[in-house]
């Protein structure tokens, strides 16, 4: 689960921000300016950080340019009408913007976006006795090969790269059959029993009334 630290001087932003990002997964640590954020960097590295640019005493393009000469990713929280901002905040380097007030999907597809660009990706994925490649769209088990559908493959591909969070069944169709598709959720647990049924059972974990999570603690 990938750590976020929002420094954001305003307290209910900061909480309802810190909120969704909480409901989607993420680790979230809320920090109410640089000052904090300087202290929690000393405990360890975060995947990324959002960042407000006017804060009382240090402002954020001070902690931003040394966040970022660090190699941690930073988008800044700004004004919609601080054009000026937003072009010193890219040119610093900031991987991304969001203007204030901002919707809870628009924050979380950026940060998504963020996250992707800035994590290095692997072609091979190994947990215990199972291997997979992303590009070659390759599976094995105990070094024997798998033979997955194209669905089977998108399917184990998407809730291994969802991590610990589950998905839910809507959730799933979406991604992995399209946003078009009229089909009824039945559709994800027949799949999913069938990946099961070639890389194993205890793979991936029921949630009762939800959907499905990966396990990569077998």
């Amino acid at each position: 689960m990938e750590t976020i630290f929002l420094v954001e001087d305003e307290m209910n932003i900061r909480r309802l921000t810190g909120m969704h990002l909480q409901l989607a997964g993420y680790n979230v640590k809320e920090l109410e300016d640089a000052a904090a954020a300087r202290d929690a960097l000393r405990e360890g590295k975060p995947a990324l950080v959002l960042l407000d640019i006017m804060m009382p005493g240090e402002d954020g393009f001070s902690l931003g340019e040394d966040l970022i000469k660090s190699g941690i990713p930073v988008i800044f929280l700004t004004a919609k009408t601080a054009v000026p901002d937003r072009v010193r905040g890219l040119r610093m380097g900031a991987h991304d913007y969001i203007l204030k007030p901002f919707e809870p999907a628009e924050l979380l597809a950026r940060v998504e976006n963020v996250l992707k660009r800035s994590t290095p990706q692997q072609s091979d994925y190994v947990s215990g006795d199972l291997r997979v490649n992303f590009e070659t769209r390759e599976v094995w088990k105990d070094n024997v090969p798998v033979p997955l559908t194209t669905l089977e493959f998108n399917l184990l591909k998407t809730l291994i790269e969802s991590g610990r969070t589950a998905m839910s069944r809507e959730e799933l169709l979406r991604a992995v059959w399209g946003y078009h598709y009229t089909g009824e959720t039945r559709t994800v647990d027949v799949h999913v029993q069938r990946l099961r049924g070639k890389i194993g059972t205890d793979r991936i974990e029921t949630i009762v009334r939800f959907g499905y999570r990966f396990r990569e603690d077998v």
